[in-house]
């Protein structure tokens, strides 16, 4: 066989059950052969979606995800994405043909080991015809133990060579067993439980990843601890009476009033980076901060903390709760029959606003609180960037962290629906939903007719203002012209049914009957074009703009 024939029998050996892609002469070889092997090809219509799509599959399964490209252009088209995943610390593998070592004046002949390594990813080869599999090995391991956005060059010369079969037995890499936190550490963590009295927890990606939820439930019973997430980490306490939602710039005001009273914070695989903490904000003067997290490049990194662990987070949890029961230490913390009444009231459903819908605007809070009413509980939301970006976070419920993706990472616009339809593919049984600014749709219209032709159930709302809303809201007050930033009102719910789906333009609650009726048996793609009221500022958009 030859070598490309080789990488799929080697990916397919690893249980690679789905690749994204756009075909160019350079991967078609190496894609047939992964379908040979038993991989589903996803066809996107742009490189860059492809990577998205496979990025979106791995955070939903919490597998490597797995695209391809053609050399060259293939793989400048999927930069954007790449860094999105790498600055994400997403499990992925691009495989990216390259172009042969003697085609020295080929057109597609570029740096690509540098131009992935630019953007944060890693630059893997298949080097010879007899180091497929090792290669191969080493850029899985790479990808899914440490968590890496992983490119493997597949130069074309290489890949017409003939190589041995690969043993079937060979099985992918797997990670080591998660360390347990020191002693020490244990004990010194302990001390400081022992002496708070309004202690919160907070969870990230990292607790998600380590299947951290219910033990840090049973480690927030025991100390009386509220309960919160980062972004990133939101739907790992869905349903807890004594979880406050995501911390940061989208917290309510009573989540925002209890977690900056906490006089002890332990955030499990959360970077307490600016966002979760509103620059700060929500960490009190005398708050003890305790980090937990595998990776020692995050402790520290944001926000100074008293004790920094480097664990698993649920093994850290567990050990804690171990250490806390052998203490006889039990506390009541925040939870008294008061807080428990300001949760049950204080998330944004509870949060009285004016509705600033006109006749032909809906306010976005106003939408997306209609959403969450109609749409099935048991869904998948996946998060574009974007001015509108808050609303569904804030207002629209996920079952679990799986059920939660959220492209900001690298805060690109037009990833999302790429991003959805990777989510869609990876959970078929559950609605997929979409959340779009019409500035991120309008770069991904393409892959509309990607999500038609699959048939995997999406529904795409596009929060449609008509404009870059971000900067219109921020430079606009000063007095700069913002005629850049506004554009003509496109009819997104009619490329939507051009693409091959359905779609509506929702100027109020009543447009979306039509909705309803599709999800009485969701198939296929439906587009919701929201023309939201412009005037409705996002609260959060001024810390976004003092980050940066």
């Amino acid at each position: 066989m030859r070598v490309a024939q080789a990488v799929g029998e080697v990916l397919g050996g690893f249980g690679v059950d789905h690749v994204f892609g756009v075909i160019g002469s350079g991967n078609l070889e190496v894609s047939n052969a992964l379908r040979a092997a038993g991989a589903t090809f996803v066809h996107a219509r742009h490189e860059n979606a492809a990577v998205c799509m496979a990025d979106g599959y791995a955070r939903v399964t919490q597998r490597v995800g797995v695209a391809t490209c053609h050399q060259g252009p293939g793989l400048t088209n999927a930069m954007t994405g790449l860094t999105e995943a790498a600055k994400a610390r997403t499990p992925l593998l691009l495989l990216a043909a390259d172009t042969s070592a003697a085609a020295v004046q080929s057109n597609f002949r570029i740096d690509q080991d540098g131009l992935v390594q630019a953007c944060g990813a890693v630059a893997e080869r298949v080097h010879t015809p007899t180091s497929v599999v090792d290669d191969l090995c080493r850029a899985w391991r790479r990808a899914a133990v440490e968590r890496r956005a992983v490119t493997v060059m597949l130069p074309l010369d290489v890949q017409a060579r003939r190589a041995e079969p690969p043993p079937s037995a060979r099985s992918a890499p797997q990670a080591p067993v998660a360390p347990a936190p020191s002693p020490q550490a244990v004990r010194d963590v302990t001390d400081l439980i022992c002496g708070a009295r309004r202690p919160a927890i907070i969870a990230g990606r990292g607790a998600v990843l380590a299947g951290a939820g219910d033990a840090l439930r049973r480690l927030a019973d025991r100390i009386g601890a509220i309960l919160a997430t980062s972004a990133n980490g939101h739907g790992v306490f869905a349903g807890d009476p004594w979880a406050v939602g995501i911390s940061g710039g989208f917290a309510s005001p009573v989540a925002a009033d209890l977690l900056s009273s906490a006089d002890l914070l332990l955030a499990f695989g959360a970077s307490l980076n600016m966002w979760t903490t509103r620059h700060g904000a929500l960490v009190g003067d005398d708050t003890r901060v305790v980090q937990v997290d595998l990776d020692t490049a995050a402790l520290g990194a944001h926000q100074m903390a008293a004790v920094e662990m480097v664990a698993d987070a649920t093994r850290a949890a567990d050990a804690l709760l171990e250490d806390l029961q052998r203490r006889e230490h039990q506390a009541s913390g925040f939870r008294s029959a008061d807080v428990a009444d300001r949760i049950a009231a204080g998330g944004w459903r509870h949060v009285a606003y004016e509705d600033a819908s006109t006749d032909r605007t809906i306010d976005p809070r106003t939408l997306s609180i209609a959403l969450d009413e109609l749409v099935p509980a048991g869904r998948s939301l996946v998060i574009d960037s974007g001015h509108f970006m808050g609303w569904p976070a804030m207002y629209l419920a996920v079952p679990d962290a799986a059920g939660f993706v959220f492209n900001q990472s690298y805060q690109s616009i037009g990833l999302g629906l790429a991003a959805a339809i990777g989510a869609a593919v990876a959970r078929p049984d559950r609605l997929t939903v979409a959340a779009l600014g019409d500035g991120g749709a309008m770069m991904a219209l393409g892959e509309l007719e990607t999500a038609a032709h699959l048939g995997v159930p999406l529904l795409v709302v596009v929060y449609n203002d008509a404009a870059y809303g971000a900067e219109v809201h921020h430079f606009g007050p000063d007095g700069h012209p913002v005629d850049l930033v506004r554009f003509p009102d496109p009819d997104l719910a009619a490329y939507g049914r051009a693409a091959g789906g359905q779609g509506v333009t929702v100027r109020s609650t009543a447009d979306l009957r039509a909705l309803e009726t599709w999800l009485a048996e969701p198939r296929g793609l439906f587009v919701v074009d929201a023309k939201v009221t412009p005037t409705v500022v996002a609260r959060w958009l001024e810390e976004a703009f003092r980050a940066h």
